[in-house]
């Protein structure tokens, strides 16, 4: 019992009173994160769509949000982490009832991509903010613990969803909508605004020629671009394997339960992932997790039974737990603090890229060359990033190192007109504990 309480006091202790408000409107929003998860097979079973037709509608949410997270690095840098994350909470929240309101293709489609447009203008926010308020050295295990917190809602989240939505979809958006606003109400009430200016930077927060600084950074976009060829295999989760297990016989909520086995396996070990792969070359423990990833996936061309879905789904999920914290803490290490917004926007592009190609692609390959072709070509991708990570590692914590030393010059931090939180204790995150 003592390990226990010193394992949960290492891994949960001595982080800022923010990370943990931040952390509670992660869990809250994604409880209530059904939308997104079943949008495919609302898209073809309630409204009749076409696979195509669907990816297409997905791929609407893809370019919204590629449109969303450039204005929201932007924004992160210039008008304050704050103001950009409740702006973009508070627009989610409306655009998704109007979506569960909307009927035909094109309504859906343009809703789809406001949608995904306010819904991703948050992540570069909320992943800037994340690096202000927590220290280097307890970045790898507060990026976990945010990522436990997502799949924890949305293991929850995929299997009340699946009930849910035999009472009726549209109640799938409306409870969407208002974890979306408590979301907001926290951040409004306990966060204050953590942006900082190095001394000499312009007003506006950020060097000129921000944007030529970030498009001759060969080494971050390098790696930004191997996280968008997993970005296309992975997301194919949310867009082709609905309509695969649909097509199997299998029901909605069946696939609800499925996939819940994703955020289960997740909150079941992601809090002791930190530790596995503490003082390991994270670019052989991205090469492993690219590896599992395709694997995973590349065995769905395989499956007609649930369990057989439901072990895929164990697979390739491990290779998203050794991916995530790696990624996170990578990410971090590679962003400028004059620039740390924008940085989070390019890679959260690459994310909203892939959000508007992997249904259009997938739904393409999969009725013109079959399922078991799509699900081959996401473990050819696999491999592929692999080699990728292997070969342009070095020159990443190069280039990490260099920030780090580079790292020292004096900031202020910009003041914001809420009321500041009382100074962290060390008891507070495990009172507080667990987007």
């Amino acid at each position: 019992m003592r390990a226990i309480r010193g394992w949960f006091r290492d891994t949960t202790g001595g982080l800022p009173r923010t990370f943990w408000y931040l952390w509670t409107g992660t869990l809250i929003n994604r409880l209530g994160s059904f939308v997104l998860v079943f949008l495919a097979i609302y898209l073809t079973q309630e409204r009749g769509f076409s696979a195509s037709q669907a990816g297409l509608v997905l791929g609407a949410w893809g370019v919204g949000g590629a449109v969303g997270t450039t204005a929201g690095g932007t924004l992160t840098d210039r008008w304050g982490r704050r103001p950009t994350l409740l702006t973009a909470h508070l627009g989610a929240a409306t655009m998704m009832l109007a979506l569960g309101f909307a009927r035909d293709l094109w309504t859906v489609a343009a809703g789809a991509l406001l949608l995904g447009l306010f819904a991703e203008a948050a992540r570069p926010a909320f992943g800037a903010m994340m690096i202000d308020v927590v220290p280097e050295r307890d970045r790898l295990r507060a990026f976990s613990l945010n990522y436990w917190a997502i799949n924890l809602g949305f293991a929850c989240a995929a299997v009340l969803a699946g009930f849910a939505a035999q009472a009726g979809y549209l109640l799938l958006f409306v409870v969407n909508a208002a974890t979306t606003v408590v979301t907001a109400l926290i951040i409004f009430v306990k966060v204050s605004e953590t942006r900082t200016v190095t001394v000499g930077m312009p007003r506006g927060g950020a060097p000129a020629g921000a944007l030529r600084t970030i498009l001759s950074d060969r080494v971050y976009l390098g790696f930004v671009a191997l996280n968008l060829l997993g970005a296309l295999v992975f997301l194919q989760h949310i867009s082709m394997l609905p309509i695969a297990m649909a097509d199997s016989g299998l029901s909605p909520a069946t696939y609800g339960s499925v996939i819940a086995l994703n955020g289960v396996l997740i909150v079941a070990g992601q809090l002791f992932v930190p530790r596995l792969i503490k003082g390991r070359s994270r670019s052989h423990v991205l090469a492993l997790a690219a590896v599992v990833m395709g694997v995973g996936f590349g065995l769905t061309a395989f499956a007609e039974v649930a369990w057989f879905y439901a072990l895929t789904v164990l697979i390739w999920t491990l290779g998203e737990m050794l991916n995530s914290p790696s990624n996170a803490t990578l990410i971090a290490e590679l962003s400028p603090a004059a620039l740390r917004g924008r940085y989070q926007g390019v890679f959260s592009l690459s994310w909203q890229l892939a959000g508007a190609a992997a249904p259009i692609l997938g739904g393409l390959v999969r009725e013109q060359a079959g399922n078991a072709t799509l699900w081959a070509g996401c473990a050819v991708i696999g491999l592929v990033m692999a080699v990728g990570h292997l070969l342009s590692g070095p020159a990443r914590e190069r280039r990490a190192v260099a920030l780090r030393t580079a790292g020292s010059a004096p900031v202020v931090t910009v003041q914001s007109t809420a009321p500041q939180p009382a100074a962290p204790q060390a008891a507070e995150p495990v009172a507080t504990s667990r987007g």
